[in-house]
């Protein structure tokens, strides 16, 4: 016996719809199919994600993109036992239509609806991959808003170690790439050029690297490279593969040297990378070498759900219903929650 549970994502710029089987006789749930739509294009003429763009083309992606996994997957609307969805945190306007159309769908199909915290569904999104981690671990949350490391003791069992007190690591990224002039989406555009420069050629700050702590600071960086970007000038063209590379070995740097203290603090010799930064190539390959130095296990979502994505709500959705931690909700009301911190969940 199992369950179909159909997870849609939509809380930013990305659309994503997926279907999970839950065994009920115990097991990991495992993913049937998936499908996204990015909105990057459309967002950078403006040079990020302008909301009531996004919302209208949520509205426009999600129900082919659910008939697209259904087909993928073989399998029925009618065969769907739980509709799940993002209900934050995120953008109001983008996350409204996902849980609209999931609690639609749920109500025609006379089905529950389940609504799932965004950062869990990153959190959990490693145990849709071939080298699952065990619990508990450390996990570090990397993405354009968020910077978090948490002590995992299992599904729900989440506490904070440390957090950004100012930007993102994400933001970092983002936000020194316009600096550059890079366009959006600024992040991978950033370690892209960074493969070309020489991250020594700039003494850039690691903020709160010493601080005794495992919180993060990103807004001094982010300063930095402001300041070193006017000193270049008229010379910033050519050097700007090396401010790139400068910039991204700052980030990274204080990123690893952190995650390795939240675990030599726990004592617990496994982490788990997710979240968008998590794909970073320099970030896996720093982290997966002083790990490996030390005995410790690295874990990390496959790269291509690594951004937002319908998988690790459906994902989160299952495990929690596993553990017996979530009740589907009674009727189809709704409402999301743009801001809504992990712990509260």
């Amino acid at each position: 016996m199992s369950e179909l549970i159909l997870g849609i994502e939509s809380s930013c710029d990305e659309t994503g719809v997926a279907l999970v089987r839950r065994p009920l006789a115990g097991g990991l749930p495992r993913l049937l199919a998936h499908a996204l739509h990015s909105q990057i294009e459309m967002h950078q003429a403006y040079g990020g994600v302008v909301p009531e763009l996004a919302s209208r083309d949520h509205i426009r992606r999600v129900l082919p993109l659910t008939e697209a996994v259904l087909q993928q997957a073989g399998v029925a609307l009618a065969q769907v036992d739980v509709v799940a969805y993002t209900r934050g945190p995120g953008l109001a306007g983008a996350l409204l239509v996902g849980a609209g159309v999931a609690c639609a769908l749920a109500a025609a199909l006379g089905k529950p609806a389940l609504g799932v915290h965004h950062l869990e569904g990153h959190l959990l999104s490693p145990f849709l991959s071939a080298d699952a981690p065990q619990f508990p671990f450390v996990a570090l949350l990397v993405s354009g808003g968020h910077t978090q490391l948490m002590r995992v003791d299992g599904v729900g069992q989440y506490a904070l170690l440390g957090e950004t007190i100012d930007d993102a690591a994400g933001e970092a990224f983002d936000k020194s790439a316009k600096l550059l002039g890079l366009g959006y989406p600024g992040g991978p555009a950033l370690a892209r050029l960074a493969e070309q420069g020489d991250p020594r050629a700039f003494k850039l700050p690691r903020p709160l690297l010493h601080s005794g702590d495992l919180d993060f600071s990103f807004a001094g960086l982010k300063t930095a490279v402001l300041t070193q970007a006017r000193k270049l000038g008229q010379e910033l063209p050519e050097r700007r593969a090396d401010l790139a590379a400068s910039t991204q070995a700052a980030i990274v740097d204080v990123l690893v040297r952190k995650t390795l203290a939240a675990l030599e603090q726990s004592g617990l010799r496994r982490v788990v990378v997710a979240g968008g930064v998590g794909a970073n190539r320099l970030l896996r390959a720093t982290l997966d070498a002083a790990c490996a130095e030390r005995g410790w296990r690295v874990h990390y979502p496959e790269l291509h759900l690594c951004t937002d994505n319908g998988a690790m709500i459906a994902m989160a959705a299952a495990m929690r219903l596993q553990a017996g931690l979530a009740q589907p909700q009674q009727g189809y009301a709704f409402d999301v929650k743009p801001r809504w911190p992990l712990h509260e969940i």
